[in-house]
């Protein structure tokens, strides 16, 4: 307490409320991932049981269940971008590099298969969410192609826009069941490869 506060103060009550609340709010995200990761069609009920808490803290906090959804996607941009800036400082060849946050972000897509969920009608977020990764590919493309591990030819926008969107057509064939996970991981990089300049590799 400072010497501005009062032991009935209401600011102080105001503040202790906005902690529970964010308190709350964590613990009924922290569910939704972890549910929604075993069980991707889990509904809001099912959600607030697995926090503990009611519906209606769940839709106070979540309107919707795609507003819930949202936040689930930015919970897990979050760590692999963690994971992504921890595969960076590694260091080693562009293409070791590039190749390792593929395969962190396939690790991520394959343990919560709810952000096959995330469709075009949250194109917006879905955007931002993707910038801090171009921006990383973007980084490593430039780097390889300074150092001749990458053909050199194509402007390197070009190849980030081409990289990304093997990315989404792979995601897009996995959410249409017409290809498992590790497939679509195995032929985004040989993609990938091919489209770089680079020779096949071993998985």
């Amino acid at each position: 307490m400072t010497a501005f506060e009062t032991p009935g103060d209401p600011s102080r009550a105001r503040r202790g409320r906005r902690a529970d609340a964010e308190r709350s709010r964590a613990a009924v995200l922290d569910a939704a991932v972890r549910l929604l990761a075993e069980r991707p069609d889990a509904g809001m009920a099912a959600i607030a049981a697995e926090a503990g808490v009611t519906r209606q803290t769940v839709y106070a906090h979540f309107g919707t269940r795609d507003a819930l959804l949202d936040a689930v996607a930015d919970r897990i941009t979050d760590q692999a971008m963690a994971a992504m800036d921890e595969a960076e400082e590694n260091g080693g060849p562009a293409l070791d590099a590039l190749l390792r946050l593929q395969d962190i972000g396939w690790r991520l897509f394959e343990r919560n298969p709810v952000l096959l969920q995330l469709g075009s009608t949250r194109a917006g977020a879905d955007q931002a969410r993707h910038e801090p990764v171009a921006a990383r590919l973007a980084r490593l493309i430039e780097t390889g192609q300074a150092s001749g591990e990458f053909d050199p030819a194509p402007p390197a926008t070009w190849l980030v826009a081409a990289v990304t969107a093997l990315g989404h057509a792979a995601g897009d064939e996995v959410g249409a069941g017409r290809m498992s996970v590790q497939e679509a991981a195995t032929w985004l990089r040989t993609a990938t490869l091919a489209l770089l300049g680079v020779g096949p590799r071993n998985p």
